[in-house]
């Protein structure tokens, strides 16, 4: 995916109301077989700070325009995907 064609993901919240976020980067996780997603919402997305959010998510039979997301409620999942955000934010410092 280049710069140009950025992922973009509607997500509506507790109230019902949507939201446009911009996906940064998804991953698996193969011992877990878990994919996970973080986005930061579009109107933040040229900000010097965003505020990011992580979801676990499931698409089922490669359906993409119909993911099921899941909060990230366990310690171990966030540990996981602080390591991959910092691994990301180090990729985009390089390409700078």
């Amino acid at each position: 995916m280049s710069l140009e064609e950025k992922e973009r993901i509607i997500i509506p919240d507790e109230s019902g109301e949507e939201h446009l976020f911009e996906v940064l980067f998804t991953f698996d996780v193969d011992e877990t077989e878990n994919s996970y997603m973080v986005v930061v919402p579009v109107d933040q997305s040229e900000a010097e700070e965003q505020e990011v959010f992580a979801f676990r998510f499931e698409e089922p039979d490669g359906k993409e325009d119909d993911l099921t997301l899941y909060q990230i409620e366990s310690e171990e999942e966030w540990d996981m995907v602080e390591e991959m955000l910092a691994t990301f934010a180090g990729d985009e410092d390089e390409e700078a």
